[in-house]
């Protein structure tokens, strides 16, 4: 769908996914943190899961949550590479609607 837009509203796509999507740093800070009650979760936008982390984390005194969260380091790049795809897909839907 991209190549039907222009280099202009391409870069403006490019530009607005930088300024929308989530830092990847500021997750793994997050995950560091906060990872035992999903603080990271929180912040990427996966309430649902966030919410089962915390409420593992005071059933299990962090230990599941702990594990949960140590696994989360290695999913934390898919999960913020799959939230700048939304916004480049939100973006360019835009753009197109705009015509």
């Amino acid at each position: 769908m991209r190549n039907h837009l222009s280099i202009e509203e391409q870069l403006l796509v490019n530009s607005e996914v930088e300024k929308r999507s989530k830092n990847i740093i500021v997750a793994y800070i997050l995950c560091w943190l906060t990872g035992v009650i999903g603080g990271h979760r929180y912040y990427l936008g996966k309430t649902g899961t966030a919410i089962m982390m915390t409420g593992l984390c005071i059933v299990t005194f962090g230990v599941v949550s702990a594990i949960w969260a140590f696994i989360d380091l290695f999913l934390i790049p898919g999960i913020v590479n799959d939230n700048k795809r939304e916004i480049e897909q939100q973006v360019t839907q835009e753009i197109l609607a705009r015509r």
